[in-house]
């Protein structure tokens, strides 16, 4: 391959990666926006959607697979390419993580039994991964440590509200009603099963800022 063409795919992947973002923020997008309304037409059109996103990750990732078995990147090449891997992979489980979002919201039948803030957690976390992709498309460590230091509020956030959901099991408001007894234990459970979702698309978000600054200052660990 001439190496104006080389160049050509290293830069197409960067866009490539950039634009599988794009999709899977928009299914994210769509899976909160179904959760928040409890929509079960929206809750399908996350599900319609990832097999979209699946197809775009094969293809990539084999686009990869033929940059470093045909062209033997080396140096900043070889970082770029093999960042780019992965973060497609961690792409693919925020969009995997959407369709949970989606299966939630068709199990949410009534309000939920405490007050928590999952549009409030979700937009961080959407903020969060938008950050570190624009970091990717930008090659900025600097962003990529902004995301890192971010993330702790997320965790805080998270832990807030799993706590809140657990404090409202333990209170028992059901009392003997043995039916809403096992409503308010299916309510809570699938709270803390969307909270704990949330908080693994931020630690996805602090993945592709790790894989980043990997790329950019060949160091595999983020310095806050």
């Amino acid at each position: 391959m001439p190496r104006e063409n080389y160049q050509e795919s290293l830069a197409d992947l960067r866009a490539d990666v950039r634009a599988m973002g794009a999709d899977v923020l928009d299914q994210f997008d769509l899976a909160l926006e179904a959760l928040d309304r409890r929509d079960a037409a929206l809750a399908r059109r996350v599900f319609e959607g990832d097999e979209a996103i699946n197809d775009r990750y094969l293809a990539l990732e084999q686009e990869c697979i033929d940059l470093l078995a045909l062209q033997q990147p080396v140096a900043g090449d070889l970082r770029f390419v093999a960042a780019s891997f992965k973060i497609l992979t961690d792409l693919e489980r925020v969009g995997d993580l959407a369709t949970n979002f989606g299966e939630y919201a068709l199990a949410a039948e009534h309000a939920d039994p405490t007050d928590v803030d999952v549009a409030r957690i979700g937009t961080l976390c959407r903020d969060q991964l938008t950050a570190a992709l624009d970091a990717y498309a930008d090659g900025d460590a600097a962003a990529c440590r902004t995301v890192a230091r971010r993330d702790d509020e997320v965790d805080a956030l998270c832990q807030r509200a799993s706590e809140a959901v657990v404090r409202e099991l333990i209170a028992g408001e059901a009392g003997n009603d043995a039916w809403a007894a096992e409503r308010l234990l299916d309510d809570v459970s699938r709270l803390l099963l969307t909270v704990r979702d949330l908080e693994r698309v931020g630690d996805h978000a602090v993945n592709v800022a790790a894989r980043t600054l990997y790329m950019v200052e060949e160091d595999p660990e983020l310095i806050y």
